[in-house]
């Protein structure tokens, strides 16, 4: 049975890339749709999504509407048991809904500051206090999570798992805007920049484009890792 999942421009929509990394990655049937983040479409096309007004959502196969990352990542763990969004170990799969949600409700600096794009490396881009603790606390939680969880693979606990997805926008834009981040860090952003999953969707992305560029800085740049 296949879901729907209704999601925004795959180069800047972080939560979108979340949302379709939940199925990509679990080998979960979907079909997607297109919604016109910045075609100015967005409330037109989710208008028979009530009572939805951001993506991405979701549609199960009998017609039930979830919205919001997190409750699509508990509803599908809650009806595919045996896919493994969470880790298996009770101590790492509290741990891993801990990261999933801090990195939901906040890291509002670097957000703010370094929106999500897939298209270049910006050169020279300063980031300001707030961000670099932001950064600070990532590689706090990352190489705790690592150390404690992650032997048995490239991935915060061993083996890819929901709270990898919630991660994957964020090593967008470690990449995207060159910060500073520590070894470990940086070898977890090279392990979601290679990431098969990953790059297919960066890949259907760049087929898009856009002028004026969304989030466009006025930086030297070079090219996408």
């Amino acid at each position: 049975m296949t879901y729907d999942l209704f999601i925004a421009d795959q180069t800047f929509s972080s939560w979108s890339l979340r949302g379709w990394l939940m199925f990509e990655n679990f080998a979960i049937p979907v079909r997607t749709h297109m919604v016109g983040l910045y075609a100015g479409t967005m409330k037109e096309d989710l208008a028979g999504l009530a009572p939805a007004r951001l993506v991405p959502v979701m549609r199960t196969p009998e017609g039930v509407l979830v919205g919001d990352t997190l409750a699509m990542a508990e509803t599908l763990a809650e009806r595919h048991p045996d896919a493994g969004f969470w880790p298996a170990d009770p101590a790492a799969r509290g741990l891993a809904r801990w990261l999933a949600a801090e990195m939901h409700s906040g890291f509002a600096a670097l957000r703010g500051a370094c929106p999500m794009q897939l298209l270049k490396v910006y050169e020279g881009f300063t980031p300001s206090e707030a961000v670099l603790a932001d950064l600070a606390r990532l590689d706090e939680i990352w190489a705790l999570a690592r150390s404690r969880h992650g032997a048995g693979g490239p991935w915060l606990f061993g083996a890819y798992s929901l709270a990898d997805v919630f991660f994957a926008p964020v090593a967008a834009r470690i990449a995207g805007y060159d910060l500073p981040v520590g070894a470990q860090a940086r070898a977890y952003t090279d392990a979601h920049l290679a990431d098969p999953a990953f790059r297919a969707w960066r890949t259907e992305g760049l087929k898009r484009h856009y002028d004026p560029e969304p989030y466009a800085m006025d930086l030297p740049h070079r090219a996408w890792p």
